[in-house]
């Protein structure tokens, strides 16, 4: 059966939430195979949760079909570099999972084909710019991004209408905050009216260690948001370093000259795909039952998951009511 049409585009960073679900849950929660099953069942809880909490229309879980692309690394070489698994054994370009995880993310995959929740992913790409593409293309309802990467916040919109809303997750579930323009505004001293893109243009600036991104020498979040601020994106504000004429400090011009390099190569880092090419495994209306009830519980039964499959069920059931 299909859900209704109402209600939002729930759009999941499956990465995101896989990671934090195995580092909130104890691995000694195991299968009766004996392997961890502790993201599974954690991330199983958080779809569940998030499906009784926003009522979603539609759903999808975005994923990373390569974690640091090339052309990403090309501009800046140390784009995610700490994360490289350094092992002997390890694949060139891997990234550093915990071994107990790996094997989850296909049990997760198998209870999302059996629930009926549709995946999404964009060759050579990250999760985020599979969001990005999504939630940039959606014209009938509002979008909801789900992710504990603050990133994701350039997307945040009022207009043009659907607005797009992160729904932050980095401080857990029980604590996840609803972020739009205001409260990116607000919080970071980024212009309301264009509050997604300056976000990226004052991250671009200040730069990020989680991801290799060094920013501007001198440049912190204050000084970063109050330069975007004054002169309206990251592309004027370069155009003004290079201009005698503008109103700028010599200190503050001196420093970003000195990064005019990185700038040129970081802006479009950050700044997420808008329009990838994206494959979906299903239709991405999410259904009020399951897609194939038996396989599920089958799989539940497998995994030592009943109990979070049986709240997922019953949260995608509930909005049939």
């Amino acid at each position: 059966m299909s859900s209704p049409a109402a209600g939002p585009l729930l759009l999941l960073d499956g990465a995101s939430l896989w990671f934090r679900a195995f580092h909130a849950i104890p691995e000694k929660i195991t299968a009766p195979g004996g392997q961890p099953v502790n993201a599974l069942r954690g991330f199983t809880d958080m779809v569940a949760a998030l499906i009784k909490q926003h009522a979603p229309g539609r759903l999808v879980v975005c994923l990373d079909l390569d974690w640091r692309p090339a052309f990403r690394v090309e501009l800046i070489p140390s784009y995610k570099a700490h994360r490289l698994d350094d092992a002997a054994d390890a694949e060139p370009g891997a990234e550093q999972v915990p071994d107990t995880l790996t094997p989850q993310v296909d049990m997760i995959l198998a209870v999302l084909a059996a629930a009926g929740i549709a995946t999404a992913g964009a060759e050579g790409l990250e999760a985020d710019d599979v969001i990005g593409t999504l939630a940039t293309r959606e014209a009938t309802d509002e979008t909801i991004v789900v992710s504990g990467d603050r990133d994701l916040l350039q997307l945040v919109r009022d207009d043009p209408a659907p607005p797009v809303r992160v729904f932050y997750v980095g401080r857990g579930l029980a604590k996840a905050e609803l972020w739009g323009p205001a409260e990116v505004s607000a919080k970071y001293g980024v212009p309301q009216r264009n509050a997604g893109p300056a976000y990226a243009d004052m991250a671009t600036l200040r730069g990020d260690a989680s991801d290799g991104l060094p920013g501007v020498a001198g440049i912190g979040d204050k000084s970063a948001a109050t330069l975007i601020s004054r002169f309206g994106d990251l592309d004027a504000l370069v155009a003004a370093v290079h201009d005698p004429s503008a109103d700028l400090a010599q200190g503050v011009r001196a420093k970003l000259r000195a990064a005019d390099d990185y700038l040129k190569a970081a802006a479009p880092v950050v700044r997420v795909v808008r329009d990838a090419e994206v494959h979906l495994s299903r239709p991405d209306l999410l259904p009020t039952t399951p897609a194939d009830r038996t396989a599920l519980q089958d799989l539940a039964a497998a995994y030592n998951a009943e109990s979070p499959v049986k709240r997922l069920i019953a949260a995608m059931e509930s909005r049939s009511a």
